[in-house]
């Protein structure tokens, strides 16, 4: 009787130390598994080392993550071993993996980015988005019959003297007026400009035509 209590009492031992060990080893592992990182740090760019800015960092297999700042800037919360996706328009796709022995729930880097090259295709621009919107433009086009009418239509604005902007002046007066000035600056050169008040021939020039009367008549 005695053997089969201890048997029993036994049992009923060893069965208590494992459920306790699994119940220590899922509440090691759940803990583990829930420590939470503040992940930060830079992305820039490998032949200039300039920040990279607007990066899509991601944390594979879920839709957790963020994007850079303008100065390639980066923090948000991610746990250990997480595998961290940095995605560039003209950048190679590059990924991270968050160490799982960490002291501290803080993690700094900087996130190196590889220059990619894509190669766009080709692109068609036209005026009309159908061909059959073009063949029906193209099929209403009046088009002048003989070289004389297209001439006629070419030089229509021409003759128009608004086209041009009117002018008072004829092109030999605007040419003799350009000669005149650029003679008196050539003239005047490294002097005080001439200045008609104190030149005694124009005083004498104006009190002659006065006592002649040509400045009444004028």
């Amino acid at each position: 009787m005695k053997k089969s209590i201890l048997l029993f009492l036994s049992c009923v031992f060893c069965f208590a130390s494992n459920i306790s060990l699994k119940a220590q080893a899922t509440a090691k592992n759940k803990t583990i598994e829930n420590k939470l990182i503040q992940y930060s740090g830079m992305v820039v760019s490998a032949d200039s080392l300039y920040p990279v800015p607007y990066t899509s960092i991601l944390i594979r297999g879920t839709k957790h993550g963020t994007i850079s700042d303008y100065y390639g800037f980066f923090s948000f919360v991610a746990q250990e071993n997480d595998v961290i996706e940095f995605v560039a328009l003209g950048f190679k796709s590059a990924s991270f993996v968050i160490p799982d022995s960490l002291e501290d729930n803080k993690y700094s880097m900087i996130q190196v980015m590889n220059p990619d090259t894509y190669l766009l295709k080709e692109a068609l621009i036209l005026p009309w988005p159908t061909k059959e919107q073009f063949k029906e433009a193209f099929l209403k086009l009046e088009l002048p019959n003989d070289d004389a009418a297209r001439a006629q239509r070419n030089l229509g604005s021409i003759r128009n003297p608004e086209y041009y902007g009117y002018s008072g002046s004829s092109v030999t007066m605007n040419q003799q007026l350009m000669l005149q000035q650029q003679n008196s600056r050539v003239y005047g050169m490294g002097q005080i400009p001439i200045n008609n008040l104190m030149n005694p021939f124009a005083w004498a020039q104006f009190i002659s035509d006065w006592r002649s009367g040509k400045l009444k008549k004028q």
